[in-house]
């Protein structure tokens, strides 16, 4: 079982050799390590290039990160495909752990694990509502993402089928994936932490980017106009959809930004009439 570790970075280089040294630590090692930098202006091709030789080092203009994992995703080799986030890291038997699981569930080609978080520097307990399972998923990937992508492996043939990375998202990419791997597929959860989220700093994309909803409202839409859903999970979609899209609407209008909260209103109407209409 080849696997290829893509680990996305842009002006990460405090926090990359964290990560790769988490991935050389693995007691089941990658078969290649591939660092897509995603037009860093810090040092981190000297960083990678002279400490870390065995890894691939790919760049790139700066595009995001769906395009720099694509970049990786497309210029890998290994059957299977682990992301690693450039300011996470992962524990020692994570590799292990989820390729002895898959080979153990022949036909499963999405496993994630459970995560420890440290914000600021301090572990905190993650809330009831991002708790992670397994199985058929794709309700509880509704309101927000519950599959951290440092956590995921994944079948290169799932890719094939559902597409990459959506690269006009510039964040929520990974909500996006998941609905889309997740309305036909089955996903394998290992109840043990297997990785470290560190969280707080500046550069994440939750606090460069305002209303993160808007970009879910967007992968909700492309969801649902899809034609793959079933029934249940279509009105599913449908009712998260109106109540995100109305929520942001209302957030817009105290706001005084009208149109931007007509436009919200607009998309939830059309939504309410067509879960109707489905029934």
């Amino acid at each position: 079982m080849q696997v290829s570790v893509i680990i996305p970075t842009h002006n990460r280089a405090a926090t990359l050799p964290r990560a790769i040294e988490s991935v050389l630590q693995q007691s089941r090692p990658a078969n290649e390590i591939l660092i897509v930098d995603d037009g860093s202006d810090d040092d981190s091709r000297a960083l990678v290039t002279q400490q870390f030789p065995q890894c691939r080092y790919l760049h790139q203009q700066n595009r995001g990160v769906s395009s720099a994992r694509n970049l990786g995703i497309s210029a890998s080799k290994g059957e299977w495909i682990a992301l690693l986030d450039s300011d996470d890291a992962w524990l020692p038997q994570k590799l292990e752990q989820q390729l002895a699981r898959v080979e153990a569930q022949a036909g499963k080609r999405l496993c994630h694990t459970e995560e420890i978080w440290i914000r600021n520097g301090v572990r905190v307990n993650a809330m009831k509502k991002h708790q992670k399972q397994g199985g058929r998923i794709f309700g509880n990937c509704l309101p927000m993402c519950v599959i951290s992508p440092s956590s995921a492996l994944l079948h290169r043939s799932l890719f094939d089928e559902v597409g990459l990375f959506d690269e006009t998202l510039p964040a929520c990419e990974d909500y996006d994936l998941w609905l889309r791997i997740c309305a036909h597929e089955a996903v394998l959860f290992l109840e043990q932490p297997l990785i470290v989220k560190y969280g707080g700093h500046a550069d994440q994309l939750s606090r460069r980017h305002w209303g993160m909803d808007r970009f879910r409202i967007q992968a909700l839409q492309k969801i649902i106009d899809s034609g793959q859903l079933s029934a249940e999970d279509y009105q599913a979609a449908v009712e998260i959809l109106v109540q995100k899209a109305l929520i942001f609407a209302h957030g817009a209008e105290k706001r005084g930004h009208h149109e931007r909260a007509e436009h919200y209103r607009r998309i939830a109407r059309h939504h309410q009439k067509m879960g109707i209409h489905s029934q």
